[in-house]
């Protein structure tokens, strides 16, 4: 180490590195800077010179003169809300002293108090918490436009928090713009639903936006960096492809390696410039962090302690602070602090406020600091930001939570999350209490506390909730604590598992809970509301209804927002109950509200009735319901819940008959992972596969309808839906496996409004397996609990389960009046999908009664209208009864696929033509890009169609009919593709010869 230091001190100096390589970015922001105000986003990875650029931009000669304010967003776990705009108007805008600012601008007083001598009074606060915000946004214009700023400038806007990409989009949306918007980022960074992609794909379209991407150097423009840092003396042609190759052309890691080689005496002059010593030994860092950290382990103690204390602050920081935290006396610290800024780590603004360059050096010096030391830094950082003339409060928790000072760690985040809600940054508080309940091993008081105001669907990612729930158990496992103590823990384990849909376990961690839980609390209220939900396996109506009749009266302490959570949820227990009362419970939900922390609630609460609504045949009500949850989370900008409630509105869509498009729509809900829970993916996944089983890709829509039943809320409609296609299979066995359970857990308790899609399905399963005695049990069972409830969708399901009965009774007449009711009621919902079908079974029955002709008339409008909705399975079973009855079935062409009756489809002929050359499943499959599944489906139903029963006979038949030629060639010239059947006449099908 004293031979390298004696030979670094031959050494000249380094030379802050020249801005080489970017004339045509630099040319590009000039030319989109200098027009109309432009949105420009800069992109490339760590270290590639984005900071640079911009900087370098800024102070040319074309830009000086005009104003510009640049921010930066902090690298911080969980960001604080509208930080980096903050920052970028304190740091460029010394005062606001006779700019004569409207009385809106007083609601920029509680962000910038030394102002509070020039700022207008503080507004009357508004009521909305969005409305409050848009007003601060329009604030922050005014000053803008009063100081003639031209260029607002943000840099690593990919840790931008939401407030402050909602502030950018609220700039660039404006007309005429306010300003330019600059803002530097990292692609590959950027989390997949961050409001930054609309920056880019949601511009108004007269926007003028231009694109940055930062490549790396080449290795002459390499070469040219490392000159300028060494007096411009030239590189040897190796020297800079050594440097290139290990580099990539990384302008940081550039710097940093000739930095780290120079502090090692690994450079020397050789023919007239600079080369390597060395040339077959030198060890050069794998990263850019490793050159950091061995530069750092080179520098003195004192010079460290000023780096650890700009790592530890992370936010920029003045002198007064950053000795502070170094705990150095002032003759120890003045020397230190030059020599740290002059090392080439540290940069200092025009405030005095010092930061490092860039966030790898901060990361990497952070990181190697020793963990003791660590934490002392942040106890020293804590303290002198608590005396802050506007203590920040999202840092002061970071810095507590890391110190390990438990309580202030606490007492922070809460205000900080509680801020973060005022605004209604909903995602920050969430993060910032998430954050704090999973990484901190905190009391039981405020553990639960901080655990029950987690908006979950705030928090990114498809699992938010193990984390919470791991933290605690182990406050369980490792704190001793009385039963008493213990009871709130449980009832936050088991509300945290129902709400991500784990019911049983759920249900268990509550039910231990509530002996322990204090009377008046609301634990105890939510526990007996929570228990009274018909969730999970069966259990009788009557046992839910006596937890709900236990819900004790809330102490007067307890927050109104607590209090309508409670009514949202025991009008959702009541109407999932099948109680009467559970809609005057409803319509005390409101229909918004001032407080955020209320407009989740109320939009769940809207969901949720609006999904009652839907079981109960009460279409109008629960678009109603559904359409009020929207509007809360899009004015409260609740972006979490939007996916969910789309799902649901998808399912009424499905039961209205709404089809046109609805496919495309649950498939972007199914895909979008990250936008939309599990739990509510399975919810559009139940749609599609009712969709496909009505289309006939039968192997698809099993599929589909398998996934959604992981779903409590879905499972017994799912099951329904399997069973029924197993009915139509004629695998009865199986079709009463699928309903057993589902239907003891929703008719067997008497929870009717769970057995609407099961019971006739049910019913016909035990009709076919000759159980009649069961299914006529089954359908009083399914009458008394539903009584004369005024709940018109059980009660069509019931009349439809009385006529399956006389229909297996041999009581045809009977059977198609029941039929024909249970089709009216469908209708009047109207659910005209269920109506068409039980149409056709009316038909059917008046056709087994002998009435043919009224039974064949009914099946011809039948046939129609299910093609019309898209059933096109259903429509080409009404028309093959048709067919074989002699009647013509041509008709209009519906929405989605053809339906084509007896006839093959285009597909069933391609694959019968590849069939014909002598291919098999497998590689008919690879030919079309289709599964084999698919092929096996589509070979059936081909056989079906022309009444064989093997894949020999079915080829040899498509030859005889002249459907497709010898070697498996379709038919040549003008030839008419005869129908299925000979004899019968052609059928068209618009316009079309099938």
């Amino acid at each position: 180490m004293r031979r390298a230091n004696t030979d670094a001190g031959r050494l000249p100096a380094l030379s802050v590195p020249r801005f080489v390589g970017r004339d045509r970015e630099v040319a590009v922001l000039g030319e989109a800077l200098g027009q109309a105000p432009a949105v420009v986003l800069i992109d490339g990875e760590a270290g590639i010179g984005k900071t640079r650029l911009l900087r370098e931009f800024l102070v040319s000669p074309g830009e000086r003169g005009r104003r510009v304010l640049v921010g930066t967003c902090p690298e911080l776990r969980v960001p604080y809300t509208l930080g980096a705009v903050v920052d970028a108007v304190r740091d460029g805008v010394g005062s606001v002293s006779g700019l004569g600012l409207s009385g809106l601008c007083g609601a920029l007083r509680p962000l910038f108090p030394e102002w509070a001598a020039d700022l207008p009074p503080a507004p009357e606060p508004l009521e909305d918490a969005t409305a409050a915000r848009h007003r601060l946004f329009h604030a922050f214009v005014e000053v803008l436009n009063r100081l003639d700023v031209a260029v607002l400038a943000l840099e690593d806007v990919h840790w931008a928090d939401e407030a402050t990409l909602e502030f950018l989009l609220f700039l660039v949306s404006r007309r005429p713009q306010p300003v330019s918007v600059v803002v530097t980022y990292r692609r590959k960074e950027v989390p997949p639903d961050s409001l930054l992609l609309r920056l880019s794909s949601r511009l108004p379209a007269d926007a003028h936006l231009v694109r940055l991407e930062l490549k790396p150097l080449g290795i002459g423009e390499t070469a040219a960096i490392v000159s300028s840092m060494l007096a411009d003396e030239p590189l040897s042609t190796e020297f800079a492809a050594f440097l290139h190759a290990r580099t990539e052309g990384i302008p940081l890691a550039v710097e940093e390696l000739v930095r780290l080689m120079h502090d090692r005496a690994d450079l020397i002059r050789q023919g007239g410039g600079w080369a390597r010593r060395r040339l077959d030994r030198i060890e050069v860092p794998p990263t850019i962090r490793d050159a950091m950290l061995e530069r750092v382990g080179r520098l003195p103690p004192d010079i460290q302690a000023v780096l650890y204390a700009v790592a530890v602050l992370s936010a920029p920081a003045d002198y007064v602070t950053l000795k502070a935290v170094t705990g150095l006396s002032e003759d120890r610290f003045a020397g230190p602090a030059a020599d740290a800024l002059g090392c080439g780590l540290l940069r200092e603004d025009g405030r005095g406020h010092w930061s490092f360059h860039h966030a790898l050096a901060r990361q990497a010096v952070y990181e190697a600091i020793p963990a003791q030391e660590r934490r002392a830094l942040h106890v020293r950082a804590g303290r002198v930001l608590e005396n802050s003339p506007l203590p920040p409060v999202a840092q002061l928790a970071r810095h507590f939570r890391l110190a390990g000072d438990v309580e202030a760690s606490c007492r922070y985040t809460e205000q900080a999350a509680d801020l973060s809600m005022q605004t209604g940054d909903v995602a920050t508080a969430a993060l910032l209490l998430h954050n704090l309940v999973t990484t901190v091993a905190l009391p039981v008081e405020p553990l639960v506390r901080l655990a029950m105001k987690i908006q979950f669907q705030a928090l990114p990612g498809s699992d938010p909730y193990s984390a919470i729930i791991e933290s605690l158990q182990s406050a369980l496992r490792t704190q001793a604590l009385t039963p008493q103590q213990q009871a709130p823990v449980r009832f936050q384990i088991g509300r945290v598992l129902m709400v991500a849909g784990v019911i049983e376990a759920g249900r268990h961690e509550i039910l231990r809970a509530v002996p322990d839980l204090a009377p008046d609390s609301l634990e105890a209220a939510r526990a007996r509301t929570l228990l009274a939900l018909p969730l999970g396996n069966a259990q009788p109506v009557s046992e839910h209804l006596r937890w709900l009749g236990e819900v004790p009266a809330v102490a007067p302490s307890i927050p109104p927002h607590e209090r309508l959570r409670l009514v949202q949820e025991r009008a959702f227990a009541l109407l999932l109950l099948g109680e009467v009362a559970g809609w005057t419970e409803a319509r005390r939900i409101p229909d918004d509200t001032a407080d955020p922390r209320e407009a989740a609630t109320l939009a769940i609460g809207h969901r949720n009735v609006g999904d009652a609504a839907m079981r109960w045949g009460r279409s109008d009500e629960a678009g109603a319901r559904l359409a009020k949850a929207q509007a809360l989370a899009e004015r409260h900008e609740l972006r979490d819940y939007l996916g969910p409630i789309a799902s649901s509105r998808a399912h009424l869509d499905w039961f209205t008959g709404a089809w046109a498009g609805l496919a495309e729509r649950a498939a972007r809900l199914i895909d979008d992972e990250d936008g939309v829970p599990l739990k509510d993916r399975c919810e559009a996944v139940l749609v599609a596969g009712l969709l496909q089983a009505a289309a006939g890709d039968r192997t698809e829509a099993a599929e589909r309808l398998r996934f959604a039943a992981q779903d409590d809320q879905q499972r017994i409609e799912a099951a329904a839906a399997l069973a029924q296609l197993c009915l139509r299979d004629g695998n009865i066995d199986e079709a009463l496996r699928l309903t057993e359970e589902p239907s003891e857990i929703s008719v067997g308790t008497g929870i009717w409004s769970r057995a609407v899609e099961l019971a006739p399905v049910r019913v016909a399963a035990l009709v076919a397996a000759g159980r009649l005695g069961h299914a006529a049990d089954l359908v009083t069972t399914f009458e008394r609990a539903l009584g004369g409830k005024d709940a018109p969708a059980p009660q069509a399901s019931l009349v439809l389960c009385r006529a399956v009965l006389a229909e297996s009774d041999g009581r045809l007449t009977d059977a198609a009046g029941l039929f024909a009711r249970a089709a009216d009621a469908w209708q009047a919902l109207p659910r005209p999908y269920d109506a068409l079908l039980a149409r056709e079974r009316h038909a059917r029955c008046l056709l087994a009664a002998g009435r043919h002709e009224a039974g064949l008339l009914i099946l011809s409008d039948v046939s129609r209208a299910l093609a019309d909705l898209g059933a096109h399975n259903d429509a080409d079973r009404v028309a093959q009864t048709l067919d074989e009855r002699g009647r013509d079935t041509r008709v209009a062409r519906g929405r989605g696929r053809p339906g084509y009756g007896n006839r093959l489809s285009p597909r069933e002929l391609e694959v019968a033509r590849l069939l014909v050359g002598g291919r098999t499943n497998r590689q008919i499959a690879e030919a079309l890009g289709v599964s084999t599944q698919t092929v096996a489906s589509q070979l059936k139903s081909a056989m079906r169609k022309l009444c064989v029963t093997s894949r020999t006979v079915l080829a040899l038949k498509v030859v005889e009919l002249g459907l497709v030629g010898e070697q498996g060639q379709p038919p040549t010239g003008d030839e008419k593709i005869p129908p299925s059947s000979p004899g019968r006449e052609e059928k068209r099908v618009s316009g079309r010869r099938l």
